[in-house]
């Protein structure tokens, strides 16, 4: 990905009390780019066969026809596409981040504002701002591209998803902050509550706070910048994943894209970038395999309310794994998805009281413990204790997440019996 050769400001909507009225006014300190990224457009129009990263696969498009905004799959939802087990399936996301009604819903217009033009922002997200889909500010923001069933898929088998590589399609993110979300609700943003008239057409009325954060790079590394009062740089390190992967609930209600459950969806685990996997309980017929919600970059919590969300090209290999597979990390079902890495086993729990997603991620890593390494549930809960990190996904999503980390290597003594 060729990157700007240099950023000569970076742009922000919001710094603060001292600056609130400032920020309402409009925005400051405009990004000026010199130099060209590559930008990542749709690769074709509809779902199908296609030459993806990894090989000979398929891809989907994220249309109008494709995508739900605010939803997940249900039991009642159709796929965009079949796929048999194995398939390596290359998905083109779209941040909701400059779609958005307290952006303008206008993609152009609203990356305009920092310097971007309109050759490099992404044609899906311009159409489907753009279109007459209906989106309520008050339900989910995620542009959710999918859902693809699986040849054979059946309730009780698990998915296994392996994400074997993330693209930026930008050179490019937003990080928002919104009133009564994020870890301090009513203390952030430090603006004026939203005004009754707050629309797509006023979007100022809304006084949320959204951070611009180009893309540098740097000795091969990708970097976000961001900038203090006196306009001098901050520079994070990227490390893109999906927030937002999982298969379909077993409801016919409206799913909303917000909190994650045992299906996965919004689970904001930033471990699950490239060369991770999950596996997920499948529910329906199908799986119903869905992702969005790219992230560039992620701190544990995800305190202002999003990421540094960026338009993202993952590539995933997804295999079936039937309900008496040994491949299956735990016996006896899984009660919510499973992470992996090659360095760590990811077990996860999800709850609206963070207490109970701590207590859920614990019986799920006893669960782990017990199945691939045959320790007894007493030693397990023991050196879980001992050695193992949890760590808070995220505090945002209504649904709290916590996940533990469990080393692999120690356990390369069983591994090599």
């Amino acid at each position: 990905m060729k990157t700007a050769a240099r950023l000569t400001a970076v742009m922000a909507l919001g710094l603060g009390t001292a600056h609130a009225q400032q920020v309402q006014q409009g925005p400051v300190d405009p990004v000026q780019f010199e130099g060209e990224f590559d930008t990542l457009q749709p690769m074709m129009d509809a779902p199908g066969e296609a030459e993806t990263p990894e090989g000979q696969g398929y891809y989907v498009p994220s249309t109008v026809d494709t995508v739900m905004w605010g939803f997940l799959p249900n039991a009642e939802s159709e796929p965009v596409l079949t796929v048999p087990s194995g398939a390596l399936v290359t998905f083109d996301t779209v941040s909701h981040e400059g779609l958005l009604e307290d952006q303008g819903r206008d993609p152009v217009e609203y990356f305009a504002r920092f310097g971007v033009p309109e050759e490099h922002v992404i044609e899906d997200a311009i159409a489907i701002a753009g279109s007459d889909m209906a989106h309520d500010f008050a339900d989910g923001p995620h542009i959710v591209t999918g859902p693809i069933a699986i040849e054979g898929a059946e309730p009780g088998d698990v998915l296994k998803v392996e994400t074997l590589s993330i693209t930026p399609r930008t050179g490019y993110g937003v990080i928002s902050n919104r009133h009564g979300k994020g870890a301090l609700p009513g203390e952030f943003p430090e603006t004026e509550p939203p005004a009754e008239d707050a629309s797509a057409e006023n979007p100022e009325a809304y006084h949320n706070v959204s951070i611009f954060s180009p893309s540098t790079e740097r000795d091969g590394t990708l970097y976000g910048l961001l900038h203090n009062t006196r306009q001098e740089l901050v520079e994070y390190p990227l490390r893109p994943f999906m927030g937002l992967m999982g298969v379909a609930a077993d409801t016919t209600d409206p799913v909303p894209s917000v909190p994650p459950a045992e299906y996965g969806g919004n689970m904001d685990i930033n471990m699950l970038g490239a060369g991770s996997t999950v596996y997920y309980p499948v529910n329906v017929e199908g799986a119903m395999f869905y992702t969005g919600d790219p992230h560039a970059a992620q701190g544990d919590g995800e305190v202002a309310l999003t990421a540094l969300e960026h338009s993202m090209r993952p590539t995933f290999r997804i295999t079936l794994l039937k309900a008496d597979s040994d491949d299956i990390p735990v016996t006896g079902g899984l009660t919510n998805p499973i992470g992996e890495t090659e360095e760590y086993w990811i077990p996860v729990g999800l709850d609206e009281d963070l207490d109970e997603a701590m207590k859920e991620a614990v019986r799920q890593a006893i669960g782990l413990l017990t199945a691939q390494y045959d320790m007894d549930r007493a030693t397990a809960l023991a050196y879980l204790s001992a050695a193992t990190d949890f760590e808070v996904s995220q505090v945002v999503d209504k649904t709290k997440g916590i996940h533990g980390l469990i080393r692999k290597s120690d356990f390369a003594e069983i591994q090599s019996d």
